[in-house]
């Protein structure tokens, strides 16, 4: 497709819906086969891993557009709430923040799957779930990292009627891929593309679930567009410790390996800026050299091609979707763990952080009601899916959700505009990682990345603010500041015009009121993770940051309300590192109704 045709395209999505569009023809039109409209949907959930939203990776994927975007609903405001693949995927399948989890990072002792299981998820999670209300489930490609040759089996993943699971060390190594079957040993697919297995794998598993005749859940997790690591050790099995695993770009298959010549990372406000930005070790990074923001850009040219794969991959699955007379009467969901940066503040590609890059990521949603080529800005996370999920089954929601379902209707689209929360909660614990070429001036290592933010958009306001380990603060405001170049509480940015914000709001009181949101957030549960302003005020009568900024409000935020801070920097949640914590009631004085 024309680079300027898509970009077009994209921007059309981006503006919204376009009454005036002819309706594509689709293979969708196919005819329904067994129950009819009337049958309980299947689930066909595709997850990538690193795909980014902010840098047009969905431009050059046109089956995604065809058989998605314009069949479907685009949440251009999809968040993960933390950027690392094990955490965000252990969010996605519980419906709970990481806080909540304690799977906090890839590998133990803090994260992946034998974190996972130890911590007692393994019977607690979507398949489980699914298959208590009556679906077949089936996966294939990367479930949750650490989940290795060395212990797929001590226990197997719970709750799968078939699985095909990659795994690691194998993980991320393309052409030297290892899956594992049901219970079956593993098997190694070196000299093949991951992604082409991945997509034989899939339709065979789609076939199986059909042959079933009962409802059933189908996930995909090919490894595109992430970074290719491979390590001499794992050659035979075994693993490196992270400062020996070799990184470098994806690799396509060949038969994408010269596409896109010449396509470099967009040049945004904040790709490799003159000034630095910031705060914490990202303030300090040199601008990047010609020499690396080349390399930068092959970087990025390489996830385009290996993303070939997953659009072909989504094509076959949806033609043989078609080919089984089910389309009509599945739900396709097209989501990533978390996105990616290339450039962006100087930064070397990676993610980990919470700039929008790396938290703002595609979700796109097709299936029985969902309106086509249809754009909305509501405020959804991947706290949201497993809620989502169950309720597309018709399954009751748990109690202990972190998060809330997700609408799909054009009517329930509309209502959440006005009704739906307006803040996402953030968190990171322990290293962030260089997975680009390393230089000596840039580690491949930065180990104090633990913070807390909160981010809240609504129609009149989208603000980011953070808290660092170190204590330090950021706070941008995006409405004029999209590209997060200028922290508003770091004395270098101070000047007339921060000091009142959002039409007329001192600059104080916006920050009290966001970091009594954000003390709230960083160790929620349930229902408050959902509605914090309740948790501050028992009266109901806030339900969103505009209300809060009433100034009849200022002396409760100045004298009752917690203050955020670490105690020490730590590489995974120890509670006795993470501050004074919020416990619903205790820190509002008796006399709170006195100024609400």
């Amino acid at each position: 497709m024309n680079l300027l045709l898509k970009a077009i395209l994209f921007i059309t999505l981006c503006l919204g819906t376009d009454p005036s569009w002819p309706e594509v023809e689709s293979i969708d039109q196919e005819p329904i086969i067994g129950d009819g409209a009337a049958a309980r949907p299947n689930i066909v959930f595709i997850l990538t891993d690193d795909q980014d939203l902010h840098m047009q990776s969905l431009d050059y994927m046109p089956f995604v557009r065809k058989h998605l975007i314009n069949h479907g609903t685009f949440f251009r405001k999809h968040f993960c709430t933390t950027a690392l693949c094990c955490p965000s995927r252990v969010t996605l399948w519980t419906g709970k923040a990481a806080h909540n989890t304690n799977v906090t990072n890839v590998n133990p002792p803090y994260g992946g799957y034998p974190k996972f299981v130890s911590q007692g998820l393994n019977d607690k999670y979507l398949p489980v779930w699914l298959q208590e209300a009556g679906y077949n489930t089936y996966y294939t490609g990367k479930l949750f990292n650490a989940h290795s040759v060395d212990n797929y089996d001590s226990p197997h993943a719970a709750g799968w009627t078939g699985s095909d699971f990659l795994l690691d060390p194998f993980t991320y190594w393309y052409m030297n891929s290892t899956y594992q079957r049901n219970h079956e040993p593993p098997v190694s697919y070196e000299g093949q593309h991951s992604v082409d297995v991945l997509t034989k794998k899939a339709l065979g598993l789609l076939d199986e679930a059909h042959k079933a005749n009962k409802p059933f859940f189908l996930g995909v997790a090919p490894v595109s567009p992430h970074a290719n690591l491979w390590s001499p050790a794992f050659k035979h099995g075994n693993h490196s410790k992270l400062t020996e695993i070799k990184f470098e770009p994806p690799v396509p298959a060949k038969r994408h390996a010269h596409l896109f010549q010449g396509t470099k990372v967009p040049r945004t406000e904040n790709f490799n800026p003159d000034k630095p930005s910031g705060a914490s070790w990202i303030r300090k990074l040199p601008k990047q050299s010609q020499e690396n923001v080349d390399y930068n850009d092959h970087f990025y040219l390489q996830r385009l091609r290996t993303l070939q794969s997953v659009d072909e991959l989504v094509d076959r699955l949806v033609h043989r979707l078609a080919d089984l007379g089910i389309l009509k009467n599945t739900y396709i969901i097209y989501s990533t763990d978390n996105g990616y940066h290339i450039g962006h503040h100087r930064m070397q590609p990676a993610k980990q952080c919470s700039f929008e890059e790396d938290i703002n990521i595609p979700l796109i949603i097709r299936g029985p009601g969902v309106p086509k080529r249809y754009t909305t800005d509501i405020v959804t996370t991947h706290t949201d899916l497993a809620p989502t999920l169950l309720k597309m089954v018709g399954a009751a929601p748990r109690n202990d959700f972190d998060g809330l379902a997700i609408p799909l209707t054009r009517h329930g689209l509309w209502h959440a505009r006005k009704q739906r929360h307006e803040h996402v909660t953030v968190e990171h614990w322990g290293f962030a990682s260089n997975e680009g070429q390393v230089f000596d001036w840039y580690p491949r290592l930065h180990m104090n990345n633990t913070y807390k933010a909160v981010r809240v958009i609504s129609e009149s306001y989208n603000l980011h603010y953070q808290v660092w380990c170190n204590n330090e603060r950021e706070l941008y405001d995006l409405t004029t500041d999209p590209g997060q170049m200028v922290n508003l509480l770091h004395p270098d940015e101070h000047a007339p015009t921060s000091e009142v914000l959002l039409g007329g709001v001192p600059r104080e009181r916006l920050v009290q009121r966001l970091d009594a949101l954000l003390f709230v957030l960083k160790s929620c549960k349930a229902e408050t993770c959902i509605r914090p302003w309740e948790a501050l005020h028992p009266a109901g009568n806030v339900e969103s940051l505009r209300e809060a900024l009433s100034p009849r409000f200022d002396a409760f935020y100045e004298r009752e309300t917690g203050k955020i801070r670490f105690e020490r920097c730590e590489m995974g949640y120890l509670l006795e590192a993470e501050g004074p914590q919020f416990e619903k009631g205790e820190r509002i004085d008796p006399g709170w109704h006195e100024w609400t």
